[in-house]
């Protein structure tokens, strides 16, 4: 039986909720943005009146202002996101269970085994999209297809409020084939600029292209590449997939230039304990670190390093990332943005203590410390470091 698989896609969703709670302003330019004295005046979205204008994601405020004077602008809220995104997603799992979130404002169903009970694909997808409307107070374009590739390319086809439905690789071909190699999924400029090297155009160029030379290439990645071409997606919808915490992450934009390894430490001590502090809560270890840097020319830098044992201890994670730091970083580079990630999570099932104890007493310790702060807050207790200029309390910086 060939599936059929759904994508709901809100539109506009972070400009949308706030057109939602603040309905006066359907059909107006509503901008969401960060704060430009915080050095993270960027446009997150914009309702499809301001992208009329010329706004456009990633552009900085300042350039959207003078875009769109008199728009309506928003600092992100990213609780009222979550909680139009649950609703949305209930609203979903009454049709089907089988429902998989992709990202905050992105969804798979699999109707496979419910259309005896709804309907048609089309006759499901306006009822969703009527219900999302009423219900929740944004619009969605829904794509449907054979898969999940499919359907994902089929709800950018039409928007806003958009439904397309590709009922097999056929039409995948028939729409897809002429189009910039550029609009695959999974496509960035990278890839396209090596895919020219090829004279490959076109996601059809791609399609047709020897898949032999492209896995000797790139290896999975390029026949992953061949197979998404030509319309291919065995995964399945996975409704337990945010079940598990893949990795726990901070970073923060930093309201000046940081240089020197010692001020960059200040930083990094400070955010591991923060990782550390949310991965105890959860309940979980994990033992891959990453570290993210950016300068002031906005270049990312980012590298990760395993642990040999599993770690839920800010020490451990700073540690590891120091190592990081020393191994590919000058010391006199400035740097604007600081990021410490814990991966490879698991379940804190066991913890690996030393033969001296140090790591028990630096468990209880960091325990106690979890405890103060549940009770009087997260700055009743901290670090000698924070009390420096370097230290992210004091910079009045943002996530």
């Amino acid at each position: 039986m060939q599936r059929v698989i759904l994508l709901a896609d809100m539109n506009s969703f972070f400009a949308s909720c706030h057109q939602a709670v603040h309905p006066e302003l359907k059909d107006k330019e509503v901008i969401v943005a960060g704060d430009p004295k915080k050095r993270t005046g960027i446009v997150l979205a914009a309702s499809y009146p301001a992208k009329a204008l010329g706004i456009k994601t990633g552009m900085p405020v300042w350039e959207a202002k003078q875009l769109c004077p008199h728009g309506h602008y928003f600092k992100p809220e990213y609780r009222l996101y979550v909680d139009f995104s649950t609703r949305v997603l209930k609203i979903m799992r009454d049709i089907t269970d089988l429902v998989e979130p992709f990202s905050i404002d992105e969804a798979f169903a699999d109707l496979s085994g419910v259309l005896h009970l709804w309907g048609a694909p089309r006759d499901i997808a306006v009822i969703l999209k009527e219900r999302i409307q009423t219900e929740v107070g944004v619009l969605c374009s829904v794509g449907i297809g054979p898969n999940k590739l499919i359907a994902k390319m089929a709800a950018g086809v039409q928007k806003p409020n958009g439904l397309t439905i590709l009922e097999n690789t056929d039409d995948f071909k028939r729409v897809f084939w002429p189009r910039p190699v550029r609009d695959l999924f999974g496509i960035g400029p990278r890839y396209e600029r090596h895919l020219r090297y090829f004279n490959i155009h076109t996601i059809g160029d791609l399609a047709q292209f020897p898949r032999e030379i492209l896995k000797k290439r790139w290896g999975k990645n390029g026949e992953m590449l061949w197979l998404c071409a030509n319309g291919i997606d065995y995964s399945p919808v996975v409704p337990t997939t945010l079940d598990v915490s893949k990795s726990i992450g901070q970073q923060r934009t930093l309201p000046r230039d940081l240089r020197g390894f010692d001020n960059i430490k200040v930083v990094m001590l400070e955010l591991s304990e923060m990782v550390a502090r949310r991965v105890r809560r959860g309940g979980y270890v994990g033992r891959t670190v990453t570290l993210t840097l950016r300068d002031t020319q906005m270049r990312f830098f980012s590298s990760s390093h395993s642990m040999f044992d599993y770690t839920d201890l800010g020490d451990e994670i700073f540690r590891t990332a120091c190592a990081i730091l020393y191994k590919h970083w000058d010391e006199s580079w400035p740097v604007r943005l600081v990021g410490i990630t814990l991966g490879n999570l698991i379940k804190r099932e066991r913890f690996q203590y030393d033969m001296f104890g140090d790591r028990e007493r630096q468990t209880r310790l960091a325990r106690a410390c979890d405890r103060i702060k549940d009770r009087f807050g997260e700055k009743a207790i901290m670090r000698g470091v924070s009390l420096t200029k370097a230290s992210i309390n004091n910079a009045h910086s943002r996530e």
